[in-house]
């Protein structure tokens, strides 16, 4: 499955074998929370943005169309007409941004439908029932995420409980796989580290996790209202004992700065909204920093988005135009802005392993980990 190629300092340079191809590392999920990512950007338009992964969320498919929906057309390959790998969320991260609307015990999670109110439960086994019947390649074990800071005995007491809950997940995906009837009999499954901000706990837990010799680890609950100096402590306590021989996955980050930042200190995977997000607001990422298509300054500027880039937006349109297509709600200046962004995000993944390659990461990391995030 994962094979380390090499290391220059924590930095690893990896591929990860599955079963819907192979995937290079470092690499960054394009999120496509809906099946779709936000902005009219479709699954063929991903190949040409260099997507390797996408990554689709488990509640939100199942409130619609219906993961049993999903299953009958095929799972999700099929539905979407996505060939490559798709990394499902468990569902857990709801547990955190529904707060207001959720009730949680030992056997999984009450929510209230965010679309129209209705009562939905989910234990870790319906979680892993919910992805096999997506057929995603790699499922997230069913974890709850918890607000940073938080106190530290519930810290604790909620980290225990989501290390139970991966150990139902780790047996009801096995069996799923082994019932004869699932679209994606290899579906392998990350386990996700929590522990808040208290690195001991979190040290602890990971050490309980790897037991369950998981395909993957991901760290959770971070960017979650910490600062990033401590984001970045906590990925430097836990990684030394994360399985070195596994890929390693920081969820929901982040900035280029972040992404640079997580690579240095050993991490193999990364997801975030931010780059569709913010490209639909018509903030893009340059090779320079990030510029804010809405300023007065880039009415008449005939330039691409970054006069390096080879995307197919920068061949073919001027800042001026996607500003008046922003400016005039047309859907196309959304969609032509975030596929720059999501694109940048791709060529900046494929940069870092060609500098990895080459023994050259930290002189790349030092040269753009704070021009990347710069405001133009």
């Amino acid at each position: 499955m994962f094979t380390l190629l090499k290391t220059e300092g924590a930095a690893r340079r990896g591929r990860f074998q599955t079963v819907h191809g192979l995937i290079e590392t470092p690499v960054f999920m394009n999120v496509g929370t809906a099946a779709a990512i936000k902005g009219a950007v479709s699954s063929l338009d991903l190949v040409k943005l260099k997507c390797q992964v996408e990554l689709c969320n488990t509640y939100h498919l199942h409130l619609r169309p219906g993961d049993e929906t999903v299953k009958r057309m095929g799972g999700l390959h099929r539905f979407m007409g996505w060939n490559g790998p798709i990394l499902t969320d468990s569902g857990g991260f709801q547990v955190f941004s529904l707060s207001s609307l959720r009730k949680i015990n030992e056997e999984g999670v009450l929510f209230a439908s965010h679309i129209d109110g209705r009562r939905i439960f989910m234990s870790p086994e319906d979680s892993m029932r919910i992805q096999s019947n997506l057929g995603s390649t790699i499922a997230m074990a069913f974890d709850e995420c918890v607000e940073n800071p938080s106190p530290r005995e519930y810290v604790a007491a909620s980290c225990a409980r989501t290390q139970r809950w991966a150990e139902r997940c780790r047996r009801e995906l096995t069996r799923l796989n082994q019932s004869g009837d699932a679209v994606n009999p290899a579906q392998m499954l990350f386990g996700i580290n929590q522990g808040g901000t208290y690195e001991d706990i979190r040290i602890e837990h990971m050490k309980r996790l790897s037991e369950l010799d998981c395909e993957g680890y991901a760290i959770g609950g971070l960017a979650v209202g910490e600062p990033t100096e401590v984001m970045y402590a906590v990925i430097e306590a836990v990684e030394p004992f994360m399985p070195k021989g596994r890929s390693r996955y920081l969820m929901g980050v982040g900035t280029p700065s972040n992404i640079l930042e997580g690579v240095a200190r050993g991490v193999d995977f990364f997801d975030c909204v931010m780059p569709a997000r913010n490209a639909r607001h018509g903030h893009l990422n340059t090779w320079e920093g990030v510029i804010n298509l809405n300023n007065a300054r880039y009415a008449e500027d005939d330039r691409p988005i970054d006069e390096t880039c080879d995307c197919p937006v920068c061949q073919n349109h001027s800042r001026a135009y996607l500003r008046h297509l922003l400016r005039a709600g047309e859907m196309l200046g959304m969609r032509l802005c975030v596929m720059h962004n999501l694109y940048f995000y791709n060529t900046l993944m494929e940069k870092i392993r060609a500098a990895l390659d080459a023994g050259a990461f930290q002189a790349f990391y030092h040269q753009y980990r704070e021009v990347l995030s710069r405001r133009i």
